[in-house]
């Protein structure tokens, strides 16, 4: 019996902008079946801005079942309150696939730039070409958020090829 191609949302969390996409592994290509990225309003409160970033993951989860939810670690920078605040909505995030029953699975920022871009210390740019060239889909006018989300699905994929 074969088994169900592998299937993952990825996630690039934050609470002012959210990146989304769902991808399948199918054959010996990664096919991204749709992606996206949240952006709230930053006149709405905060628990106002986590309902819509996780009423998206609900969504989506419904709508593409996917095997499992992948993230990038959470990086802090120089902000804290920042850095706090996208820790919640991972929270919100991770949540949300548990209750759905997704495996989660997490990615340091160097294991995404080196699985998409083959240097764990790739620029931006260069992991941007990467998923356009690994996926075929144009990244031309995606927010980083949302080519980050798909360079994440990617990883996972790529990790999981590795140990299935």
């Amino acid at each position: 019996m074969p088994h169900k191609p592998l299937s993952v949302l990825g996630v690039d969390p934050g609470f002012g902008r959210c990146g989304f996409a769902v991808l399948v592994k199918e054959g010996a290509r990664d096919r991204v079946i749709h992606s996206t990225c949240v952006e709230t309003d930053g006149a709405l409160s905060f628990p106002e801005r986590l309902v819509e970033v996780v009423t998206m993951c609900d969504s989506l989860i419904s709508t593409f079942a996917p095997q499992s939810l992948a993230m990038e670690r959470l990086f802090f920078n120089v902000n804290q309150k920042t850095a706090m605040q996208v820790a919640e909505a991972r929270g919100a995030i991770i949540y949300a696939a548990a209750r759905a029953g997704l495996a989660v699975h997490e990615y340091t920022p160097g294991q995404v730039k080196s699985a998409t871009a083959g240097w764990g210390k790739s620029d931006k740019q260069s992991v941007e070409r990467m998923v356009g060239l690994l996926t075929g889909v144009s990244t031309k006018d995606m927010l980083d958020d949302e080519v980050d989300a798909i360079a994440v699905g990617l990883t996972h994929l790529a990790h999981a090829r590795v140990s299935r």
